[in-house]
Protein backbone atom coordinates (compact mmCIF):
# COMPACT_ATOMS: atom_id res chain seq x y z
CA UNK A 1 0.00 0.00 0.00
CA UNK A 2 1.25 3.43 -0.71
CA UNK A 3 0.09 6.46 1.25
CA UNK A 4 0.59 9.84 -0.54
CA UNK A 5 0.18 13.15 0.91
CA UNK A 6 0.15 16.79 0.08
CA UNK A 7 -1.47 20.83 1.44
CA UNK A 8 -2.89 23.25 0.12
CA UNK A 9 -3.76 26.28 0.59
CA UNK A 10 -7.60 27.27 -0.39
CA UNK A 11 -9.99 30.33 -0.10
CA UNK A 12 -12.34 29.31 3.07
CA UNK A 13 -16.02 28.89 2.33
CA UNK A 14 -18.46 29.95 5.73
CA UNK A 15 -21.48 27.78 6.08
CA UNK A 16 -23.75 30.96 5.21
CA UNK A 17 -22.31 31.19 1.72
CA UNK A 18 -23.22 27.59 1.15
CA UNK A 19 -26.45 27.87 2.81
CA UNK A 20 -27.54 30.36 0.71
CA UNK A 21 -26.31 28.69 -2.76
CA UNK A 22 -27.82 25.60 -2.03
CA UNK A 23 -31.13 27.71 -1.17
CA UNK A 24 -30.88 29.33 -4.38
CA UNK A 25 -30.47 26.21 -6.70
CA UNK A 26 -33.34 25.03 -5.53
CA UNK A 27 -35.29 28.73 -5.90
CA UNK A 28 -34.17 28.22 -9.74
CA UNK A 29 -35.49 24.57 -9.65
CA UNK A 30 -38.73 25.24 -8.19
CA UNK A 31 -39.40 28.49 -10.28
CA UNK A 32 -39.38 26.29 -13.32
CA UNK A 33 -42.67 24.66 -14.26
CA UNK A 34 -43.67 21.26 -16.89
CA UNK A 35 -45.83 21.66 -19.84
CA UNK A 36 -45.86 18.47 -21.67
CA UNK A 37 -42.37 17.08 -21.71
CA UNK A 38 -41.07 20.90 -21.72
CA UNK A 39 -39.95 22.19 -18.86
CA UNK A 40 -40.51 26.11 -18.62
CA UNK A 41 -38.63 28.82 -16.39
CA UNK A 42 -40.53 31.44 -14.93
CA UNK A 43 -40.10 33.61 -18.28
CA UNK A 44 -42.26 30.42 -20.56
CA UNK A 45 -39.01 29.65 -21.99
CA UNK A 46 -38.09 26.55 -22.12
CA UNK A 47 -34.96 25.07 -20.59
CA UNK A 48 -32.55 23.99 -23.41
CA UNK A 49 -32.23 20.22 -24.36
CA UNK A 50 -34.18 19.49 -21.17
CA UNK A 51 -37.30 16.79 -21.85
CA UNK A 52 -39.88 15.60 -18.99
CA UNK A 53 -40.38 12.16 -20.33
CA UNK A 54 -41.81 10.59 -17.75
CA UNK A 55 -43.62 11.41 -13.89
CA UNK A 56 -44.53 14.61 -12.28
CA UNK A 57 -42.06 17.59 -12.31
CA UNK A 58 -39.51 17.55 -9.73
CA UNK A 59 -41.08 14.56 -7.72
CA UNK A 60 -39.97 11.45 -6.99
CA UNK A 61 -39.53 9.16 -9.94
CA UNK A 62 -39.71 11.92 -12.47
CA UNK A 63 -37.37 10.96 -15.13
CA UNK A 64 -35.47 13.77 -17.86
CA UNK A 65 -33.74 13.03 -20.80
CA UNK A 66 -31.18 15.34 -22.00
CA UNK A 67 -29.76 16.63 -25.56
CA UNK A 68 -30.96 15.94 -28.80
CA UNK A 69 -32.92 12.51 -30.26
CA UNK A 70 -29.87 12.32 -32.44
CA UNK A 71 -26.79 12.47 -30.02
CA UNK A 72 -24.51 9.86 -29.73
CA UNK A 73 -24.38 10.16 -25.76
CA UNK A 74 -28.03 9.65 -24.11
CA UNK A 75 -27.65 11.37 -21.07
CA UNK A 76 -30.97 11.18 -18.56
CA UNK A 77 -31.40 12.46 -15.34
CA UNK A 78 -34.07 11.11 -12.81
CA UNK A 79 -35.29 13.06 -9.28
CA UNK A 80 -35.21 10.20 -6.33
CA UNK A 81 -35.89 12.44 -3.64
CA UNK A 82 -36.83 16.72 -3.63
CA UNK A 83 -38.27 17.00 -0.35
CA UNK A 84 -36.09 20.40 1.24
CA UNK A 85 -36.87 20.08 4.77
CA UNK A 86 -35.14 16.65 4.53
CA UNK A 87 -32.97 15.93 1.32
CA UNK A 88 -32.43 16.07 -2.79
CA UNK A 89 -31.51 13.09 -4.37
CA UNK A 90 -30.95 13.15 -7.52
CA UNK A 91 -29.12 10.40 -10.57
CA UNK A 92 -27.98 11.05 -13.62
CA UNK A 93 -27.25 8.57 -16.02
CA UNK A 94 -25.10 8.56 -19.22
CA UNK A 95 -24.87 5.74 -22.30
CA UNK A 96 -22.42 6.30 -25.12
CA UNK A 97 -20.59 3.79 -27.56
CA UNK A 98 -17.40 3.43 -25.30
CA UNK A 99 -18.91 3.77 -21.73
CA UNK A 100 -22.35 4.12 -19.28
CA UNK A 101 -22.06 5.93 -15.98
CA UNK A 102 -24.13 6.65 -13.34
CA UNK A 103 -23.91 9.60 -10.59
CA UNK A 104 -26.00 10.02 -7.50
CA UNK A 105 -25.58 13.17 -5.86
CA UNK A 106 -27.59 13.27 -2.04
CA UNK A 107 -27.57 16.55 -0.43
CA UNK A 108 -29.20 16.28 3.04
CA UNK A 109 -31.61 19.80 4.51
CA UNK A 110 -30.92 21.78 1.63
CA UNK A 111 -32.16 24.57 3.24
CA UNK A 112 -29.17 24.03 5.85
CA UNK A 113 -27.21 21.77 4.19
CA UNK A 114 -24.71 19.70 6.83
CA UNK A 115 -24.12 16.66 4.48
CA UNK A 116 -22.77 15.41 0.92
CA UNK A 117 -23.23 12.13 -0.37
CA UNK A 118 -21.77 11.07 -4.06
CA UNK A 119 -21.16 7.39 -5.58
CA UNK A 120 -21.18 6.20 -8.85
CA UNK A 121 -20.12 3.62 -11.08
CA UNK A 122 -18.54 3.32 -15.26
CA UNK A 123 -19.16 0.35 -17.40
CA UNK A 124 -17.17 -0.48 -20.56
CA UNK A 125 -19.15 -1.56 -23.27
CA UNK A 126 -21.15 -4.59 -23.27
CA UNK A 127 -17.89 -7.61 -23.38
CA UNK A 128 -15.37 -5.50 -22.68
CA UNK A 129 -14.87 -7.46 -19.76
CA UNK A 130 -14.02 -6.55 -16.02
CA UNK A 131 -11.10 -4.56 -16.49
CA UNK A 132 -12.87 -1.48 -17.83
CA UNK A 133 -15.83 -1.07 -14.49
CA UNK A 134 -14.84 1.19 -11.59
CA UNK A 135 -16.80 2.53 -8.75
CA UNK A 136 -16.67 5.16 -6.16
CA UNK A 137 -18.05 7.17 -3.36
CA UNK A 138 -18.02 10.04 -1.24
CA UNK A 139 -18.94 11.95 1.71
CA UNK A 140 -18.72 15.24 3.11
CA UNK A 141 -19.93 16.12 6.19
CA UNK A 142 -19.97 20.04 6.50
CA UNK A 143 -20.59 20.30 10.26
CA UNK A 144 -17.41 18.38 10.70
CA UNK A 145 -15.57 20.12 8.00
CA UNK A 146 -16.60 23.85 9.52
CA UNK A 147 -15.39 22.62 12.89
CA UNK A 148 -12.07 20.98 11.64
CA UNK A 149 -11.52 24.24 9.87
CA UNK A 150 -12.09 26.72 13.20
CA UNK A 151 -8.79 25.11 14.51
CA UNK A 152 -6.21 27.66 15.00
CA UNK A 153 -2.55 27.03 12.89
CA UNK A 154 -0.32 24.64 14.55
CA UNK A 155 -3.32 22.49 16.42
CA UNK A 156 -3.23 18.76 15.66
CA UNK A 157 -6.04 18.18 13.18
CA UNK A 158 -9.24 16.50 13.25
CA UNK A 159 -8.59 12.94 14.14
CA UNK A 160 -11.41 11.61 11.89
CA UNK A 161 -11.30 13.47 7.72
CA UNK A 162 -14.43 15.51 7.61
CA UNK A 163 -14.43 14.91 3.55
CA UNK A 164 -13.25 11.28 2.00
CA UNK A 165 -13.89 9.14 -0.81
CA UNK A 166 -13.24 5.59 -1.96
CA UNK A 167 -12.58 4.58 -5.77
CA UNK A 168 -12.74 1.09 -6.31
CA UNK A 169 -11.30 -1.18 -9.76
CA UNK A 170 -10.66 -4.91 -10.58
CA UNK A 171 -6.97 -4.19 -9.81
CA UNK A 172 -7.05 -2.26 -6.77
CA UNK A 173 -8.61 0.78 -4.56
CA UNK A 174 -7.90 3.96 -3.48
CA UNK A 175 -8.97 6.00 -0.16
CA UNK A 176 -9.16 9.64 0.06
CA UNK A 177 -8.62 11.69 3.13
CA UNK A 178 -9.36 15.44 3.57
CA UNK A 179 -8.42 17.08 6.73
CA UNK A 180 -8.86 21.21 6.74
CA UNK A 181 -7.35 24.06 9.32
CA UNK A 182 -7.44 27.72 9.52
CA UNK A 183 -4.74 29.25 8.04
CA UNK A 184 -2.54 32.71 9.43
CA UNK A 185 -4.12 34.67 6.69
CA UNK A 186 -7.79 33.19 7.57
CA UNK A 187 -7.79 30.89 4.74
CA UNK A 188 -8.13 26.94 4.65
CA UNK A 189 -5.13 25.08 5.15
CA UNK A 190 -6.05 21.08 3.61
CA UNK A 191 -4.34 18.43 3.91
CA UNK A 192 -5.02 15.64 1.29
CA UNK A 193 -4.45 12.14 1.40
CA UNK A 194 -4.47 9.20 -0.48
CA UNK A 195 -4.19 5.55 0.59
CA UNK A 196 -3.89 3.31 -2.72
CA UNK A 197 -3.46 -0.79 -2.76
CA UNK A 198 -4.38 -3.64 -4.98
CA UNK A 199 -6.96 -5.90 -4.47
CA UNK A 200 -7.48 -9.85 -3.55
CA UNK A 201 -4.45 -11.21 -5.22
CA UNK A 202 -3.25 -8.82 -6.88
CA UNK A 203 -1.90 -7.20 -3.72
CA UNK A 204 1.87 -8.08 -3.60
CA UNK A 205 1.86 -7.52 -7.40
CA UNK A 206 0.42 -4.20 -6.64
CA UNK A 207 3.02 -3.55 -3.79
CA UNK A 208 5.74 -3.96 -6.02
CA UNK A 209 4.36 -2.04 -8.84
CA UNK A 210 3.58 1.26 -6.15
CA UNK A 211 6.89 0.78 -4.64
CA UNK A 212 8.64 1.43 -8.45
CA UNK A 213 6.39 4.19 -9.87
CA UNK A 214 6.44 5.33 -6.41
CA UNK A 215 7.97 8.83 -7.56
CA UNK A 216 6.01 9.54 -10.42
CA UNK A 217 3.00 8.48 -8.26
CA UNK A 218 3.78 11.06 -5.74
CA UNK A 219 4.25 14.31 -8.56
CA UNK A 220 1.35 13.24 -10.22
CA UNK A 221 -0.75 13.37 -7.06
CA UNK A 222 0.83 16.17 -5.78
CA UNK A 223 -0.06 17.99 -9.23
CA UNK A 224 -3.76 16.53 -8.91
CA UNK A 225 -4.30 18.45 -5.30
CA UNK A 226 -2.82 21.54 -6.74
CA UNK A 227 -4.71 21.95 -10.13
CA UNK A 228 -7.67 20.70 -7.53
CA UNK A 229 -6.85 23.46 -5.18
CA UNK A 230 -6.22 26.09 -8.23
CA UNK A 231 -9.74 25.31 -9.59
CA UNK A 232 -11.57 25.88 -6.08
CA UNK A 233 -10.30 29.50 -5.95
CA UNK A 234 -11.39 30.94 -9.53
CA UNK A 235 -14.30 29.03 -8.63
CA UNK A 236 -14.67 30.58 -4.95
CA UNK A 237 -13.38 34.05 -6.33
CA UNK A 238 -15.92 34.19 -9.11
CA UNK A 239 -19.14 33.33 -6.53
CA UNK A 240 -17.78 36.26 -4.01
CA UNK A 241 -17.28 38.01 -6.89
CA UNK A 242 -21.03 37.78 -8.75
CA UNK A 243 -22.69 37.71 -5.45
CA UNK A 244 -26.02 35.90 -5.23
CA UNK A 245 -28.10 37.90 -8.01
CA UNK A 246 -24.90 37.69 -10.09
CA UNK A 247 -25.52 33.42 -9.27
CA UNK A 248 -28.75 33.45 -10.18
CA UNK A 249 -28.67 35.40 -13.80
CA UNK A 250 -25.92 32.85 -14.85
CA UNK A 251 -28.04 30.05 -13.76
CA UNK A 252 -31.10 31.53 -15.80
CA UNK A 253 -28.64 31.96 -18.64
CA UNK A 254 -27.67 28.49 -18.74
CA UNK A 255 -30.79 26.78 -18.55
CA UNK A 256 -32.04 28.80 -21.79
CA UNK A 257 -28.93 28.26 -23.80
CA UNK A 258 -28.22 24.67 -22.66
CA UNK A 259 -24.19 25.49 -21.78
CA UNK A 260 -21.94 26.85 -19.09
CA UNK A 261 -19.95 30.66 -19.75
CA UNK A 262 -16.23 29.21 -20.70
CA UNK A 263 -14.86 31.47 -18.41
CA UNK A 264 -17.97 31.16 -15.23
CA UNK A 265 -17.41 29.57 -12.04
CA UNK A 266 -20.85 27.60 -12.24
CA UNK A 267 -21.00 24.50 -13.86
CA UNK A 268 -24.03 22.90 -16.25
CA UNK A 269 -27.11 22.79 -14.47
CA UNK A 270 -29.08 20.03 -15.51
Amino acid sequence: MAVLRHSVTVLAVGPELVDELAALLCDVAESTRARGESVLMPDGQPVADLRLVKGRHLRPGARYEIGGPGDAERMALRVREWRRTSAVEVEQVMSAPDLDARLTLRLARPDRPRLFEARGRVRGPEGSGMLQRGSGRARIDLGAWWSAASLPPGAPPAARAPATARLRHPLGEARLFLRPRRAEDGRWRVEAAAAVRGRWLLRPVAAVALLLAGGPLRRGFRDAVEQAAEHWNEAVAGLLERGADGVREELARQLAQGRPAKDGPVGPVG
